[in-house]
């Protein structure tokens, strides 16, 4: 929801610091692979109540997946970045309520909760993306130029980002933000299944 928002006044910089970084020989598959690397380093963090530096983790991580797509940008975009991030993106979500899991029992049915959520905003958004590859549909670019569709939610990349910072400043409230964040996670998933049958009238979905 805040995505095409905030592409607007991130992507300027983003992309100096890209076209930087490229000029240094930088690609932005080390770009990914290197937040990844850094990004899973949250797990140990949180389970060890570590949560200030687990906070700049995510930050850390969040800026080199931004800046992968700026590097990127400097040249032609690749199929193959455009799967290694999606991978590496999801992986790094999965570890944050992992994380939380790990630090305290009371975390442990909110944080497989939130999981469940993610799972499914997940295959709603790559499923989408897969139709709209079919139907040979364009999302308009207000999220920025992307290598595949990017299908609009309530919780998108920038709100889950403010989500895992609320969790890390109020770690003691993690079972009550997971609960909300994962009702919005099932709405989003729930409203791109309802648009994927409008955008299709008259057939039935198969199982499979």
């Amino acid at each position: 929801m805040l995505d095409p928002l905030l592409r607007r006044l991130i992507d300027p910089p983003l992309d100096r610091a890209g076209a930087w970084l490229a000029g240094r020989g930088l690609t932005a598959n080390q770009a990914t692979l290197g937040g990844l690397a850094i990004g899973l380093t949250t797990v140990p963090l949180l389970a060890g109540g570590f949560y200030a530096t687990a906070l700049v983790v995510v930050l850390l991580n969040r800026l080199l997946d931004g800046l992968d797509g700026a590097i990127a940008r400097q040249g032609e975009l690749t199929p193959l970045g455009g799967y290694l991030d999606i991978v590496c993106d999801i992986a790094f979500y999965a570890a944050v309520p992992l994380g939380f899991a790990l630090a305290a029992p009371g975390n442990a049915v909110w944080a497989a909760v939130l999981l469940a959520s993610f799972m499914c905003t997940g295959a709603s958004f790559l499923g989408r993306a897969i139709m709209a590859a079919e139907r040979h549909e364009d999302d308009g670019g207000a999220r920025g130029r992307k290598s595949f569709f990017h299908s609009a939610g309530l919780i998108e990349g920038s709100e889950t980002v403010l989500a895992f910072v609320l969790f890390c400043l109020f770690p003691a409230s993690f079972p009550w933000l997971a609960a909300i964040v994962a009702l919005l996670c099932f709405w989003t998933a729930a409203h791109r299944v309802l648009e994927a049958f409008r955008i299709s009238p008259g057939r039935t979905p198969s199982i499979g």
